[in-house]
């Protein structure tokens, strides 16, 4: 039997960069296979360890630089590395905005399209990340909290973090002391959701640690103390239990306020959220009537969307879319948003259903929506905007559409994912035919 290799006792070998592959890690070859190098740009010479294997490839570590290309810069943060969370600070700016539209551009080409349906890249600031699950570990006294090394588990200590908005970095150290009697008793590990409010901040903390009567008093305290305005507790995967509420941690989606359950999947920054938005508006055709909105969440484009036509908004989180139906009936929308659950990925709705409609909005999760868009694919439907954050997958759906008659009018990036391979997409398919002037321009003025 083969063995991997192991760090330590890698074989070294001098290699040269030739792409930066769409994790941020410069990628070469040997033997036939891949080998990928993190922190390191095209045309960089290299003395590498070959140290493991990774997705059919070889991962290697730098011994010795031997020639360093132009396009590196010092990279911003001192935890650049290391941590998992950014991948390419080393790339200047200029080089990292044209590969993050590259990496959008070869995603289509690798399914038989041209790549100039690609928009030029809309990139959202650091500092925004309203959004962040920190890990978090006890060893001994000591509070590890932050994020993830580089495919590990251990967790980074995180001091000071670049992409967050100023409430969540200045959470870390007081966090850290609450979490001292949360999970030094038991010397556990937890995940830690928080997210951005104007109210305050939303916590949520999924830990296989007991929460005792100490550690209430402690919840209590650290919320009073820090403007948190609910924090929560749950185990791994279970249901969350709101351990102290100050306030409504509240969302605004358009102009309907919603109060998402403890730990809600939201758009990473509210700036990302308005530019996504305002993309999805400008694809809608004029004379829409219906929309159906897919993987609704808990209502980011339902509500904008219910401005302009009668949106019916399907989800498979029960308590995403117990939030948005909620937000419907308290704020005067239930004439233009009806709500359905139902799990897309496994019962998708079907050209049948979807007769006579105008258009669909769907934001699938990164699987995408494969099943989904074999449905769309024989549907009636004119428009379809497709809210993406793989292009890998979405790249696979896009083909099934236009396959079908769809024609692909525009992809836009949205890099709200700073530093990072993630990437968002807005896309706009019309059927074959159909044609909506409104449509020429698009995004230009958000660029």
């Amino acid at each position: 039997m083969r063995r991997k290799a192991r760090r330590g006792g890698g074989k070294q070998i001098e290699i040269e960069i030739k792409t930066l592959g769409a994790r941020g890690d410069g990628v070469s070859d040997h033997d036939g296979k891949p080998v990928f190098v993190p922190m390191t740009l095209p045309g960089d010479r290299l003395l590498v360890k070959l140290v493991g294997e990774r997705a059919g490839g070889l991962k290697a570590e730098i011994l010795e630089l031997q020639e360093q290309v132009a396009d590196h810069v010092d990279p911003p943060c001192q935890h650049f590395g290391p941590c998992g969370g950014c991948t390419v600070q080393h790339a200047s700016p200029e080089y990292y905005q044209r590969w993050k539209k590259d990496i959008v551009i070869q995603a289509l080409r690798r399914k038989g399209f041209s790549g100039g349906e690609v928009a030029d890249l809309i990139q959202i600031d650091a500092g925004t990340r309203r959004r962040a699950v920190f890990a978090a570990e006890a060893r001994g006294k000591k509070i590890d909290l932050g994020f993830h090394e580089r495919e590990s588990h251990k967790v980074i200590d995180v001091k000071d973090c670049l992409i967050l908005t100023s409430s969540l970095g200045q959470i870390l150290p007081p966090m850290r002391e609450l979490l001292k009697v949360l999970l030094g008793p038991d010397q556990a590990k937890a995940d830690i959701t928080v997210i951005d409010s104007k109210a305050g901040l939303d916590i949520l903390i999924a830990t296989d640690a007991s929460l005792t009567l100490v550690g209430r008093e402690a919840i209590t305290a650290f919320s009073d103390a820090n403007n948190i305005a609910r924090f929560a507790w749950s185990r791994p995967k279970g249901i969350a239990e709101p351990v102290a509420i100050r306030d409504q941690p509240i969302q605004m989606f358009g102009d309907v306020p919603v109060l998402p359950p403890e730990g809600a999947f939201l758009q990473p920054s509210q700036e990302g959220q308005d530019i996504l938005t305002k993309l999805v508006l400008d694809y809608l055709p004029d004379d829409v009537e219906t929309v159906a909105d897919l993987f609704s969440g808990c209502g980011t484009f339902t509500f904008p969307l219910s401005k302009r036509a009668h949106v019916h908004a399907i989800e498979g989180d029960e308590r995403a879319i117990a939030a948005l139906t909620s937000a419907s009936r308290r704020n005067d929308t239930a004439h233009k948003v009806t709500t359905d659950c139902r799990d897309l990925v496994k019962d998708p709705v079907t050209a049948d259903e979807l007769l006579g409609g105008d258009c669909v909005v769907l934001d699938p999760p990164r699987t995408g929506a494969k099943e989904q868009c074999y449905e769309l694919a024989q549907s009636d439907i004119n428009t379809i905007i497709y809210v993406s954050c793989n292009p890998t997958t979405f790249a696979r759906d896009a083909k099934i559409l236009v396959e079908s008659g769809y024609v692909l009018k525009e992809v836009t990036p949205v890099d709200q994912f700073v530093w990072s391979g993630h990437l968002e997409i807005v896309a706009c398919f019309e059927a074959e035919g159909y044609e909506d002037d409104d449509l020429e321009g698009v995004g230009e003025e958000l660029e």
